[in-house]
């Protein structure tokens, strides 16, 4: 249904600098993006290009955005593609291949590209458009000419006229209304939009540099206390590498949905302000907002040397995303609870049930955390479906254990001299301030080696190899133990979660050589019966909590094979919980790394 319509201001909430067009220059790229019937999910985009001077152009939309590495084929999207003059003679194309578009120019200065993109996606990494916002991924909508990655590109938005505010990490154009600029087509890229009837927090200020939270249907909680506590969040970040490169920052909150993606100086998060009136929402509402703020440095700045320049078209791969992924997530629950929002047992208890998680996949048996991070563009983010999920991890598995043990080692051989904030910090200095680029799976070993000045290759045997961790050596080195004994787990075991779903009983998750495995059951069944009786999943879980192992459970399903029936004799569940506590007598030295790295 559309709103009234009404006439207001539209704020860009944006660092309005003195950013100019390029002077005088004989090349200019101008997008224009119009939505004037946002309930058709259409953005319309205009691309003006003077000065090209070759007499075809190729014009490219990437496969996929940087922060999500996977191939979306974007260019599926789009659709009405047109070219004509400046004087609307219209001039010969053909699409050249699935994400690329050939234009003959006829030899005239001034050609005019235009088409409609299809937004219906609300997720971080597509485009989606209604009648109260449009979300753009910038690199789903933007063509560019092929061989003008680096040139300077103007866009200008042309809003629906019920909305009130537009909000990205792009520069304002001075006396430009609602337009913008990107030093280039990377830049571009890596700065999504998101325009409607949208809500500003109060923004708050570190080291005297603007940072802004913009969002659609937040909800209703305390905003200025959460923007406090964020502000605690990103100074407690900023610290660990002691600069900030951008002159301002803004977290854009598009609404519900799944998932985040960094940007140079900007956050695309899905957010509702749900969970924030309880401790443990709001804490993971907190670590997830410190996981995107902090990718800025690591993976955006702090990176693998495939990471860039990119390559738009087939992905670029690489074996380092758990570093620039998982090490991260070891980065926000550090970030969180230096900024004061978590106690030392709840940080603990975070790193423990981290390592239970990765530990209860079976896929650590067949995949390495380097594999895992190459592989991500068949597996997919969070590793494969169906039966061989059992057989993959994911590159954030892994990576919280990782980063704490390559603290925990660089700590102890440098009795407490130097951490994994130090090495970031190298790496940020070195590679990306002084040589502009990233490094190298060697270079990374060769720079951990050289500050803990011992081989460290034990340590990238977890990496590059399936080596079973030796978790108790190396929190011993920060005083911690670790429970790596095994423990029987009370009641049969049946090995599988259900969820109710339209008045079904779905099956969530199948433990790999459970008895549920063995028997045939597989996520997404549905469960038609139990024991001759239909249930949901509250009666099914307390059935489960009430049978004990050798109990027989009859259980009606149906699925890609029709409907089946069968009788599953529950088993005995044998578990690791990976309890860490502190020793009760720790050494000077021990007591030194727990303290600074707990912030003790």
């Amino acid at each position: 249904m559309r709103k009234p319509h009404f006439t207001l201001l539209f704020i860009i909430v944006t660092c309005f600098v003195d950013a100019q067009p390029p002077k005088q220059s004989a090349t200019g790229l101008y997008f224009t993006i119009a939505m004037n019937d946002p309930a058709s999910h259409l953005l319309h985009v205009t691309f003006t290009c003077e000065g090209l001077k070759q007499d075809v152009v190729e014009f490219k939309m990437p496969a996929w955005t940087t922060g999500y590495y996977q191939l979306l084929n974007y260019a599926d999207n789009v659709e009405n593609f047109k070219a004509v003059t400046k004087d609307g003679k219209g001039l010969e194309w053909k699409k050249e291949s699935r994400n690329s578009w050939k234009v003959e120019t006829k030899n005239n200065n001034v050609l005019i590209i235009s088409y409609d993109v299809k937004a219906k996606t609300p997720f971080v990494a597509a485009n989606y458009v209604d009648e109260e916002r449009a979300y753009i991924s910038p690199a789903g909508v933007f063509v560019y000419p092929n061989g003008f990655l680096k040139h300077p590109v103007i866009v200008t938005m042309q809003p629906y006229s019920n909305w009130n505010r537009v909000a990205t990490g792009l520069d304002s154009v001075k006396g430009r209304q609602y337009a913008f600029i990107a030093p280039d087509f990377d830049i571009l890229y890596d700065s999504p939009i998101l325009a409607g009837n949208l809500e500003s927090f109060p923004s708050f200020t570190v080291k005297g540099i603007p940072h802004y939270f913009v969002a659609y249907k937040p909800g209703d909680f305390d905003k200025s206390r959460f923007m406090n506590d964020l502000q605690k969040i990103v100074t407690a970040a900023s610290a660990i590498i002691g600069d900030i490169p951008y002159t301002h920052y803004t977290f854009l909150g598009i609404g519900p949905g799944g998932g985040g993606i960094e940007h140079l100086n900007s956050t695309s998060v899905a957010f509702t302000g749900d969970g924030l009136n309880t401790k443990e929402g709001t804490i993971r509402m907190y670590n997830f907002l410190a996981h995107e703020y902090f990718h800025h440095y690591n993976v955006k700045r702090i990176r693998p040397i495939e990471l860039g320049p990119f390559d738009y078209d087939s992905g670029s791969r690489t074996k380092m995303l758990w570093l620039s992924e998982g090490v991260t997530v070891y980065y926000e629950y550090l970030v969180v609870k230096r900024a004061g929002f978590t106690s030392t047992d709840d940080f603990l208890k975070t790193f423990s049930q981290s390592i239970k998680e990765y530990e209860s996949k079976p896929g650590r048996n067949f995949q390495t955390p380097a594999e895992a991070s190459y592989d991500t563009w068949s597996d997919g983010p969070f590793g494969r479906t169906g039966d061989d999920v059992n057989k993959t991890i994911s590159p954030y598995d892994k990576g919280p254990a990782l980063g704490m043990l390559l603290d925990f080692k660089l700590r102890h051989e440098t009795k407490n001299k130097k951490s994994l904030d130090d090495l970031m910090r190298l790496l940020y200095n070195k590679y990306y301030k002084q040589k502009s680029r990233g490094f190298t799976e060697a270079e990374f070993q060769n720079e951990c080696e050289k500050m803990a000045g011992t081989s460290l290759q034990d340590f990238f045997d977890y990496i590059y190899t399936l080596k079973t961790v030796d978790y108790p050596r190396y929190l011993n080195y920060a005083g911690l133990s670790i429970d790596t004994a095994t423990h029987e787990v009370a009641g049969g075991w049946l090995g599988i979660n259900v969820r109710d779903k339209n008045d079904s009983l779905f099956i969530g998750n199948v433990q790999w050589q459970s008895p549920a495995w063995e028997a045939g059951l597989r996520n997404r069944n549905c469960i038609l019966s139990v024991n001759g009786n239909k249930t949901n999943a509250k009666s099914f879980d307390s059935l489960l909590m009430s049978l004990q192992p050798g109990d027989k459970i009859k259980i009606v399903y149906s699925g890609a094979d029709g409907i089946k029936e069968k009788e599953i004799t529950l088993g005995r569940k044998k578990e690791r919980n990976f309890a860490i506590t502190q020793v009760s007598n720790p050494d000077p030295l021990q007591s030194s790394i727990f303290k600074s790295w707990s912030g003790e």
